[in-house]
């Protein structure tokens, strides 16, 4: 079964730091680039980060740039999101998926959404 686990979620004060990871169980995804995306509540899903297939070419939201870090573990199937200096706003659902770039560097998701991992900042 297709399937990226996200985890490492939790509740941080404004400030503080998570590393999140999504994982490729079935190793299904390991040619396409990876993204992360959040959805607040009562709010529309928004792009976050996204990175290459080979672990290079990050690129960033400009709401997250210079805070967060995407990476990836070709040899484990893992992404991860390093997300610092949060703030409330960047309380969410996260999740991660493959994705196809766009020439206007959008990047759309190629898989159906997982269940994500909540991150909650407080203030």
């Amino acid at each position: 079964q297709v399937q990226l686990v996200e985890s490492g979620g939790g509740s941080v004060q404004a400030g503080g730091s998570l590393r999140l990871s999504c994982t490729d169980s079935g190793r299904t995804f390991s040619n396409y680039a990876m993204g992360w995306f959040r959805q607040a509540p009562e709010k529309e899903r928004e792009f976050v980060a996204a990175i290459a297939w080979t672990g290079s070419s990050p690129y960033y939201a400009a709401s997250v740039k210079g805070r967060f870090t995407i990476s990836r573990d070709v040899a484990e199937n893992t992404i991860y999101l390093q997300m610092n200096s949060l703030k409330p706003e960047d309380t969410a659902v996260y999740h991660c998926a493959a994705v196809l770039p766009l020439a206007n560097m959008t990047f759309v998701p190629v898989n159906s959404w997982g269940q994500g991992t909540q991150v909650t900042v407080a203030s």
